[in-house]
């Protein structure tokens, strides 16, 4: 599957993707209101084979899709529809994605906390697609979702793992935790006493101002 989508079949799709999830989250009241967080936020699921972008926009009414959006992006997926479907079906997507050739920029955080969220739903993502853009680019597209919103807790919290031993461990990123930590408690010390020595400065300039007047 090659090429950019028709921009009709693309409104179409985003318009029925976006209904079908709308839907579902009226039947999960309490993920709904776990929305509200992201209001901030605009993700951008990007296949470049096909060529398609999907902007995503949470808030406390829903999700709101869109083709095009030209303010500040979150966090970025972005990678060829294999590359999305290798992660779909994957039995281990932490370590997929870490290996794999898609790409995440920006803030991976509030991303891995939606796709909490939208994992939870049962949500059928290849009906409106197939209907739209018929049975092989409706489910190929369809698996370019999965590999977004697939992971459930579970293997987020797999994926933070395994980012966090390949950081301090593999790539020497960063210091080993202890390292890290005993650097953080000498900054909080270094912090605390000059919070002390400024008490005392402006404790001293307000004697020698009083002494003054």
């Amino acid at each position: 599957m090659a090429g950019a989508i028709n921009p009709t079949a693309h409104t179409a799709v985003l318009a029925s993707l976006e209904a079908a999830i709308n839907r579902a989250l009226e039947l999960a009241p309490s993920s709904k209101s776990q929305l509200a967080e992201f209001e901030s936020h605009v993700f951008l699921v990007q296949c470049t084979s096909p060529e398609i972008d999907l902007y995503l926009q949470a808030g406390e009414r829903g999700i709101r899709l869109m083709g095009i959006y030209e303010g500040d992006i979150t966090t970025t997926v972005r990678g060829v529809a294999s590359d999305f479907t290798e992660l779909a079906t994957s039995d281990d997507p932490a370590a997929t994605l870490i290996n794999g050739k898609l790409t995440i920029d920006g803030d991976s955080a509030p991303l891995i906390a939606l796709q909490k969220i939208v994992s939870d739903l049962d949500l059928d993502w290849e009906a409106p697609l197939v209907n739209t853009l018929g049975d092989v680019v409706g489910h190929q597209l369809a698996q370019v979702l999965r590999g977004t919103f697939k992971w459930g807790r579970q293997a987020s919290d797999s994926l933070t793992r395994q980012l966090d031993e390949f950081i301090h461990e593999e790539a020497r990123l960063s210091p080993p935790r202890l390292e890290l930590e005993d650097f953080y408690r000498e900054v909080q010390e270094l912090t605390l006493r000059t919070e002390r020595l400024q008490s005392r400065t402006d404790r001293l300039r307000k004697r020698i101002n009083q002494h003054i007047s």
